[in-house]
């Protein structure tokens, strides 16, 4: 049966803007595309151990069965999220399927109708995502900017104000001012929400995340720490009160309309959340290639088209999709796995060059692409 000729049209315009999205091929190039940021997906002693744990422990078991509040609550969960919680600091730790399940599951069920939802404007689409089915209202901050921020917070007094970032954002790997942020928000009683997907594992001698490593994470209303990237398997947590962990049981439909992970798939969550504790020589080589990946592209003269980052995302910002598509593929031809970010994923005129680091990139790695980057550039 053909598509309805409104959804072929749209798919027309994506090929004629080209932007098309395809799923690509698995390649054995250099890795500087994928989120595994410590090198943990492909870990042999986390694999090892996730599958001895579950045959120690006699769960020979494939699936949840049910949902958690049904059958799929299995006893791994409860271990896991103890462990979670004690690691970061926090009062409890509710497991989500993904990420997106997370984020979709929080800002639907806790801002209610009559509360402010104020994000920053370039937020996760999972983000948008849960407040576009929440009932409160919602409005964009400039990025990192917290003087438009308060003007828009003293529009709403004797309100429930929900604030939303990321400590590191996806596309650009910038991160906003936390102590900042978090003394703006206590100054007008506003719950702050962070996204941590991309520090987990990151940031930290243990790897625990931005807020953590900071001292600020007892400040914060909320913490949603993603598996998928740094700890490099699947599955999210929502950190904070037990009241909130209850809270989210029971109105989060992304949790509560659901088959729960597999018992493997909590083992490797609770293997990974170990392994960090022993793994701070792994963590420090990331932090070191991010150091290098800056003083090699300031050496090479293209600091100005890259976004400010200190973090394992770095951008280079080459406008248009058909330019950055086929510097992308200059790259990828030369043995490099470098993905082109195109618009409408981020607006038109800021396509870009996305390179993730990763503690198994060598130096010599990262020279060499930052040396064929400024080839095809100058």
């Amino acid at each position: 049966m053909k598509l309805p000729k409104n959804l072929a049209q749209k798919l027309e315009n994506r090929r004629q803007n080209n932007s098309l999205r395809q799923l690509p091929s698995f390649n054995n190039l250099v890795d500087f595309s994928s989120n595994d940021y410590i090198g943990f997906s492909k870990s042999e002693s986390i694999f090892k151990l996730a599958h001895h744990y579950l045959i120690e422990n006699d769960i020979i078991q494939n699936g949840a069965t049910g949902s958690r509040l049904i059958s799929g609550n299995h006893s791994l969960y409860q271990i896991t999220e103890t462990f979670i919680a004690e690691f970061h600091e926090a009062e409890s730790a509710l497991i989500f399927n993904s990420g997106y399940d997370a984020n979709v599951g929080f800002f639907s069920a806790v801002p209610q109708r009559n509360d402010v939802i104020l994000c920053d404007e370039l937020s996760h689409a999972s983000i948008r995502d849960g407040i576009l089915m929440s009932n409160a209202k919602s409005y964009k901050f400039n990025h990192n900017d917290f003087e438009d921020l308060e003007r828009l917070i003293l529009k709403f007094p004797d309100t429930n104000i929900y604030i939303v970032t990321e400590t590191v954002f996806s596309m650009d790997g910038d991160s906003p001012n936390l102590e900042e942020l978090i003394e703006l928000s206590e100054k007008y009683n506003c719950y702050l929400v962070v996204d941590e997907a991309h520090t987990l594992g990151v940031f930290g001698d243990k790897g625990e995340g931005l807020t953590q490593y900071l001292q600020l994470h007892n400040r914060i209303f909320a913490r949603i720490m993603t598996f998928g990237k740094g700890l490099g398997c699947h599955g999210a947590a929502v950190l904070g009160s037990v009241d909130l962990k209850d809270y989210l049981v029971n109105f989060a439909r992304s949790f509560i309309y659901t088959t729960g992970l597999s018992p493997h798939s909590v083992s490797t969550v609770f293997t990974a959340y170990q392994q960090l504790n022993i793994e701070k020589d792994t963590i420090g080589k990331l932090r070191q290639n991010i150091i290098f990946f800056n003083q090699q592209k300031n050496l090479l003269g293209l600091k100005p088209m890259f976004v400010r980052s200190k973090s394992a995302i770095q951008s280079a910002i080459v406008p248009g999709n058909e330019n950055v598509k086929k510097l992308a593929q200059q790259l990828q031809d030369k043995g490099f796995d470098v993905k082109p970010i195109l618009s409408p994923t981020v607006p038109e005129g800021q396509e870009r060059l996305r390179f993730c680091i990763h503690s198994y990139n060598s130096e010599e790695e990262i020279n060499q692409v930052l040396q064929l980057l400024s080839g095809f550039i100058f």
